[in-house]
């Protein structure tokens, strides 16, 4: 990949990070995005941190700078105006691992949309807007290799280099369709991630036998090869699908194989995956047979009909709502605002005011609409 611009500044050591903070602190607008290598460990972890100033491009390697927690009071100061795009992996990613939280963010992918564009991925936009076609083929790099190749290096840097133009861009459509409070409140709520907790779930067969509709016994041998496939991807350091996947462990558990040779049976597994694993997983299906099978989690509550209805009801009218504006319809306003307005069914506006993803603009150009569906549906 040729780019028209010189290679970002790779910053791999303390010294030179420090350096990298003092012209940053300076800085009204920085551009940042993340890479993390999900398809090659067992725990995820940021590995690349890019960013751009108006000027220049830096990619940070989080691997080898001891002390990242100065750019995480970059990140923090209202003063500095944090440009990402679709930067609520990131930001999760960013929390999970360092604590960050981010304030005065402007997100170019959330700015799109609410702006009305259809096709709103990166790639989409720096062609749209730049003439540029982004070689995607390194979306599936491995980010926590050392050292990376210089290709990689470069695909990342396109990630932040054209994002402070991209805003730019963006901000003056905002502001000319009279948008701006809009998308000033969408950023604010992007920034309130909740990290998800992604341990090992001991219980977690039950969410691939059920729907499987595995009898008793099978169950019992899905929960042995469950809790085996964790135990060898924490020893490689590897993603669960790389030992095996989900339709793997569904079908030995249905198969109940004894001898090796059944093995060559079973769909999508591999003779590597059956030269590695093969005697372990055999054991495992014949402690499966006779192994107690612990009692099933409690199932979650049905919900009430009465409270589906009233989502149901909320739903058309935020349909209707982004046919009118050409939007997609959670730029109204989003599906866990509606379900919670659905849940407490407000009935004033002090009451509206209390609910999460409804901020000021929103309440004052739909508070009226929302709570008048709410008493229609009185029940």
């Amino acid at each position: 990949m040729q780019l028209p611009f010189p290679p970002a500044t790779y910053i791999d050591h303390d010294k030179a990070f420090q350096k990298l903070l003092s012209k940053l602190r300076s800085e009204k607008l920085l551009a940042f995005d993340t890479e993390s290598n999900s398809l090659y460990a067992y725990r995820e972890r940021v590995c690349l941190i890019q960013l751009s100033t108006r000027k220049h491009d830096y990619i940070l390697d989080p691997l080898r700078i001891a002390d990242l927690s100065p750019l995480g009071e970059i990140l923090a100061n209202p003063a500095v105006e944090k440009v990402f795009h679709a930067a609520e992996y990131d930001l999760m990613c960013l929390k999970r691992d360092y604590g960050f939280t981010v304030a005065n963010l402007f997100d170019t992918q959330i700015a799109a949309r609410i702006g009305g564009q259809k096709t709103v991925g990166l790639d989409k936009l720096l062609h749209e807007h730049f003439g540029l076609t982004v070689d995607k083929s390194h979306q599936r790099d491995d980010w926590g290799e050392r050292p990376l190749p210089e290709e990689s290096l470069l695909y990342a840097q396109m990630d932040t280099h054209y994002l402070p133009q991209l805003r730019d861009i963006l901000h003056a459509h905002l502001k000319a369709i009279g948008a701006l409070h809009e998308a000033t409140e969408s950023f604010e709520d992007a920034c309130n991630v909740t990290v998800p907790n992604t341990g090992f779930d001991p219980d977690g067969f039950w969410r691939l036998g059920i729907p499987a509709g595995l009898n008793k016994k099978q169950m019992a041998i899905l929960r042995e090869l469950y809790l085996l496939r964790d135990e060898f991807a924490r020893e490689r350091d590897v993603p669960l699908f790389k030992v095996f996947n989900d339709q793997v462990l569904i079908a030995l558990s249905e198969a109940d194989p004894t001898h090796p040779t059944e093995l060559k049976q079973i769909r999508g597994m591999s003779a590597a995956q059956i030269n590695r694993y093969g005697k372990p997983v055999l054991e495992a299906i014949k402690r499966g047979r006779t192994a107690p099978l612990p009692q099933q989690p409690p199932r979650p509550a049905d919900i009430d009909p009465v409270v589906q209805e009233r989502f149901a009801l909320l739903r058309d009218w935020r349909r209707a709502r982004a046919e009118q504006r050409g939007v997609e319809s959670d730029v109204i306003i989003s599906k866990d605002t509606l379900w919670t307005l659905a849940v407490r069914r407000p009935t004033t506006r002090a009451e509206l005011e209390g609910i999460r993803g409804l901020g000021p603009w929103r309440l004052e150009q739909y508070g009226d609409d929302l709570l008048e569906m709410l008493r229609r549906n009185g029940r």
